[in-house]
């Protein structure tokens, strides 16, 4: 018996008032294994009626209750089979009817089998689409489907595009998280569970204006009605272990599609920075150097329970109910570090160790309702979306530090605790329309988003008492955000042209109040966001397409934060409240041929980009990170993806991009300098799916990266990894193993150089990217369809 993909149900009833009865029996192969999840139908004998359908059982078993007397026959189905027929029979009471023996259609496997193994890209007039639903690349967790969609990158735990990082939608509908929750939600959530990735680099009217690309994760509906679920469990060690376990639930009736999944991970990570500081005196000549070595120790707790519930109200309503909810009751950092200072001479003058203990408990609940009815026959609809996004983080940091002179003697130590919390509201509101006005397709809505933070720091000194010495050490932050938006846009397709445009406008009105610092930041300004979009496709192999798009980055209130975070007392990282809103003008020329070869030549520029700089007090020894606007940030790139299946045992995908980065900002050392920086680099991306056979598929994934720039700092070498992931199904697809090797030549480590005017540090980050995992996921109920 072959694997059946894809399995639909057909439920028709025929009710006449007449003495009932039962018929009961099973559907078998040509070797007489019972056939699970096939479609029966019951068929009156005189006209070929429909009266009643079923799906059979785990063994075959079918069974017809509470039928009229009469004269049928049955019909069975499924993929992979013809038809099968029983004879006709008479019922009067009960009845068991002969086995019905499907047997197998080679042509319909065949089919089948090719349709399984190859996901497609379709090049739409405003996204690209990478479908995986039914293919060998869904068989993992849905961050391993982003992580091989063509045109994206994953950085440091970012997913870019295009350069820039990319927010994720799923089903249309924002994901507020964090990089690091985003990936625990994404890997707890099956690859099977996806229809397709849309890869949207100007996103068009109706998304926020806010960022860059968004990723729209796109769900299968659970075709089937009926039960199915799973349980999965990974083990991963790299230097230390973490664990995984979970379970996922799909129910599905005439009126309900409900899903829900719930994970547990136990992680141990450990991540080893070496850093390098040159000071310098008001002359220029050498005046200290640091060599630091820190190592971060942190061990996390987290459980996220995730639901979708699907109400169907009646033939033109539907309401969905969606709630993401993660809860870390832990994540508990030991940091280390000893950082040695030498003289100009190269001879080590002192040291100092720090101890660190940093507590961290956060909880993150976003809640989603969705109403949706289409208006007449001609396919217009209206939605109304709400979202309700409640985070806390509290925190807590000890850190302690002993300095030391070359020869071993204490020369003094210092002691101090922080205490940050943050609490949080995100309301969403909004409503679209979309119909036809003539021949043109038009989309109008309109969405209000609102934002209250209060962020809360206390500095306790050696003593234990509150320090009032440095107001920014110990301050009450509060932030207020609300953004009142509507947009409209007009699409039309001809022959060979298609056509769309759109605008969206923004109200921002915004409020930071640092109430320590007395540092008020008021934001009130209107902007608007065109967007317009040209493709010709002068036959079936070639396209061409334009598009662009006008954006905004504003501010988060975790930026505007003015509260350190300490490395240790010298070294030490902060917000800032006077940052500026960004604008970036983007557009994109796009050439594809066959939706296999596609080149992209792009260009985009960021005004008051915002950034991250490190700055070097040479007059006080200390580093400290700040959250700032750059003046401007821009790039140019040519890309080239190309994706096919070389055979019928690989899938390839590559993608190769060629860019030119720039950026100016003035110094943070009082002179109010203009620095400029500008790299050319190269990043190559592989990705092979080999299919060894039905059940065992092997992938190998190649990225490399010549240089990047990140505000003030670029690569000071090339960055390499390799990944391989194998996978082995068992007992028909129930039990699937999968075994995955991260980075395996151990090469994927981030050396950054920062080098102007009197400013010179390196920063080398190795983080625990080398592993091994090992999972197993177990399926249940009627898990094919």
């Amino acid at each position: 018996m072959k694997h059946p993909i894809l399995l639909s149900v057909l439920l028709i009833s025929f009710v006449s008032v007449a003495q009932t009865g039962s018929i009961t029996g099973k559907i078998v192969d040509t070797n007489k294994q019972g056939v699970s999840y096939a479609n029966v139908l019951l068929l009156k004998a005189a006209d070929s009626s429909f009266v009643k359908g079923a799906v059979s059982e785990e063994n075959g078993a079918i069974l017809f209750a509470e039928i009229p007397s009469g004269r049928y026959f049955s019909k069975a189905s499924f993929v992979g089979f013809k038809d099968g027929y029983s004879s006709p029979f008479e019922l009067k009471d009960e009845i068991r009817i002969p086995d019905l023996m499907l047997q197998e259609n080679s042509e319909a496997l065949e089919a089948v089998t090719v349709n399984y193994r190859k996901p497609t890209i379709v090049r739409g007039i405003d996204r690209m689409v990478f479908n995986v639903e039914n293919t060998a690349i869904s068989s993992g967790t849905t961050y391993d489907i982003l992580q091989r969609t063509p045109g994206v990158v994953v950085n440091q735990g970012q997913l870019l595009v295009k350069n820039r990082p990319a927010q994720v939608y799923i089903n249309d509908r924002k994901v507020y998280l964090t990089n690091e929750e985003l990936q625990q939600l994404l890997e707890g959530f099956a690859g099977v569970n996806i229809k397709s990735v849309e890869v949207i680099t100007n996103p068009p009217a109706r998304y926020d204006a806010e960022g860059g690309a968004i990723l729209n994760i796109v769900t299968s509906k659970n075709l089937s009605i009926g039960y199915k679920g799973s349980i999965n469990a990974s083990n991963t060690v790299g230097i230390k272990p973490k664990y995984n376990a979970g379970t996922s639930q799909y129910y599905k009736t005439d009126w309900l599609n409900a899903f829900a999944s719930y994970n547990f991970n136990s992680r141990f990570d450990v991540k080893t920075d070496e850093g390098f500081v040159q000071f310098y005196n008001p002359n220029g000549s050498e005046k200290a150097t640091w060599e630091d070595l820190f190592q971060r120790e942190t061990r996390t707790i987290s459980h996220s329970l995730n639901t979708i519930l699907d109400f169907t109200l009646s033939e033109t309503e539907l309401l969905s109910f969606t709630a993401n909810i993660l809860h870390t009751p832990k994540a508990n950092s030991d940091i280390s570090g000893r950082t040695e200072t030498y003289n100009p001479q190269g001879q080590l003058d002192s040291l100092y160790t720090t101890q660190s203990r940093l507590e961290n408990q956060r909880d993150n609940l976003l809640f989603n309702l969705n109403y949706e009815k289409q208006l007449g026959e001609n396919g217009a609809t209206l939605s109304a979306n709400a979202n309700y996004i409640d985070y806390t983080d509290d925190q807590m940091q000890a850190v302690a530090t002993r300095y030391v002179s070359a020869q071993g003697n204490l020369l003094n130590s210092n002691a101090f605790n922080t205490i940050p919390t943050q609490k949080s509201q995100i309301y969403t509101g909004q409503l679209d329309y979309l119909g036809n006005l003539g021949s043109w397709a038009f989309e109008a809505g309109a969405k209000y988003s609102g934002i209250n933070s209060e962020s809360r720091q206390e500095f306790f000194n050696t003593a234990g008492n509150v320090s009032d010495a440095d107001a920014i050490l110990n301050d009450h932050f509060d932030y207020t955000e609300a953004i009142y938006a509507s947009y409209f846009s007009f699409a039309k397709d001809w022959e060979k042209w298609s056509l769309k445009a759109g605008l969206r406008g923004e109200y921002t009105d915004a409020n930071g109040n640092s109430r320590t610092l007395g540092v008020v930041n008021t934001q009130e300004y209107l902007e608007l966001f065109p967007t317009v979009y040209l493709m010709h496709n002068p036959s079936d192999n070639h396209s061409f397409g334009v598009d662009y798009s006008r954006r905004i980055d504003r501010p988060r209130f975790q930026s505007l934060n003015p509260f350190r975070y300490f490395l240790n007392e010298n070294n030490f990282q902060e917000g800032n409240p006077n940052i500026q809103p960004a604008i970036a003008n983007r557009v994109n020329f796009n050439y594809t041929y066959k939706s296999k070869l596609s080149f992209d030549l792009y260009w985009d520029r960021i005004d008051n980009a915002m950034s991250r700089l490190p700055f070097q007090d040479n007059e006080n020894l200390t580093l400290r990170s700040v959250n700032t606007n750059l003046n401007y940030e821009q790039q140019y790139s040519l890309d080239v993806s190309y994706s096919e299946f070389v055979n019928n045992w690989m899938w390839m995908s590559i993608y190769a991009s060629f860019f030119n980065m720039q950026n100016k900002f003035t110094s943070l050392d009082g002179n109010q300098s203009k620095i400029e920086n500008e790299i050319n680099g190269f990043f190559f991306q592989s990705v092979n799916y080999l299919i060894i056979n039905s059940t065992l598929n092997v992938t190998i994934s190649n990225n490399f990266t010549s240089n990047y720039l990140v505000g003030s700092y670029e690569y000071d070498r090339p960055q390499y990894r390799l990944n391989v992931d194998i996978q082995k199904r068992f007992l028909d697809g129930r039990l699937i193993l999968n075994l995955s090797s991260e980075d395996v030549f151990n090469t994927m480590k981030t050396p950054l150089k920062s080098r102007y005017l009197n400013q010179n540090n390196t920063f080398f980050a190795m983080p625990e990217f080398q592993k091994i995992r090992v999972g197993l996921r177990y399926n249940f109920g009627n898990f094919k369809l």
